[in-house]
């Protein structure tokens, strides 16, 4: 057991003492070896989680800005109503039979139920 940790310890040595004889362009080459699987990993995530979220919000943010009056549109809450008027940031919705109107932020509509057709 003794001999296999002296040859283990040796081994270590010895290519620690080659790692340091290396020319210096040579170490640039494993330095960037060795930070190629973190730059790797942060491409993957750039275009697998953050494009794609970043995308989703543009389309939001437009459905937002696209709003219209008699539009019917759901809350990030869960309510469902008809928009009656539009301001800077906030919003007047109808809700149910009643005619009761809640006035909400923008930022506030996660759907809009009501299909346009877009003839620019």
């Amino acid at each position: 057991m003794n001999l296999f940790l002296l040859e283990a310890a040796e081994t270590a040595e010895a290519s620690a003492a080659s790692a340091v004889e290396q020319t210096p362009g040579n170490t640039a080459l494993v330095m960037l070896m060795q930070f190629a699987p973190l730059i790797l990993l942060i491409v993957v995530f750039y275009f697998l989680l953050i494009r794609p979220q970043r995308k989703r919000d543009k389309e939001a943010a437009e459905m937002r800005n696209n709003l219209q009056i008699g539009d019917e549109v759901v809350t990030t809450g869960g309510i469902v109503g008809i928009v009656v008027n539009i301001k800077d940031d906030t919003i007047v919705l109808e809700t149910g039979s009643d005619r009761s109107k809640v006035r909400i932020k923008r930022w506030a509509i996660s759907s809009n139920e009501t299909a346009h057709d877009d003839q620019d």
